[in-house]
């Protein structure tokens, strides 16, 4: 018998047998998918999750019932920069990030980063802009937010462990902003040597476009925003 056709999704090429089974996978699914494809082809890269939480509490209120759902090996980003109590919300996630093994991640404050001793730090393109090296802040692990190849370039070239490039798609964090799109995502991911996630506009049918495009994973917000009324969602 012959093989099912092959359509394309504007970028690669995917038979309809994979189709089939990729309906039935839910985000996280997909992340691990997308993080064993690019492990194979960076065995030498860190250690790093799958796919990543983003706290938002505009967008997610309750983020501790979002991470206690959260799979082992997924990371958590303690974002929240205007967080009333941020301190005693890190000091919780990194108790919950322990016992659960996730990943942790504070952005932007190194300090807060080793009190709560997490896993590393994520730096906004302003930092990456005003750092020289990243050496200060080894031995811990070093994210960085990216929005196009020229902040890419400079956060490898200073050190940076992984990327959060964004938004590949339509977001609701910054409504009418500019998108990537899955075709200059992947040039941008597949030319960078270093890991890069997909962030921004990420949910179960979208995700699902950046098979192909080299990326280590996925870090979102709205993806998850569904768990944290305590109701299990499509993600997991």
């Amino acid at each position: 018998t012959s093989s099912p056709p092959a359509v394309s999704d504007g970028w690669f090429m995917v038979t309809a047998s994979a189709q089939r089974y990729g309906s039935r996978m839910n985000v996280t699914a997909w992340a691990r998918r997308l993080n064993f494809r690019a492990r194979k082809r960076r065995p030498d890269a860190p250690d790093l999750p799958f796919l990543i939480l983003i706290t938002d509490r505009h967008r997610m209120p309750n983020p501790v019932a979002a991470v206690t759902r959260l799979p082992k090996g997924a990371g958590v980003l303690v974002r929240d920069y205007d967080h009333p109590d941020r301190k005693k919300l890190a000091h919780r996630l990194a108790r919950i990030c322990r016992r659960r093994r996730l990943c942790l991640l504070i952005a932007g404050d190194a300090r807060l980063a080793r009190q709560v001793k997490a896993d590393g730090v994520h730096l906004s393109e302003a930092a990456m802009r005003r750092g020289s090296t990243l050496g200060k802040l080894r031995p811990t692990l070093v994210t960085a937010a990216c929005h196009n190849r020229t902040t890419l370039h400079r956060a490898v070239s200073r050190g940076a462990d992984a990327c959060l490039l964004s938004p590949v798609f339509p977001t609701d964090s910054h409504p009418g902003a500019a998108v990537l799109g899955v075709r200059r995502f992947a040039a941008l991911a597949r030319r960078l040597n270093a890991p890069v996630y997909a962030l921004g506009g990420i949910n179960d049918l979208t995700i699902r476009r950046l098979a192909g495009t080299g990326a280590w994973g996925i870090a979102a917000i709205g993806a998850f925003a569904g768990q944290d009324s305590g109701t299990r969602s499509q993600v997991l």
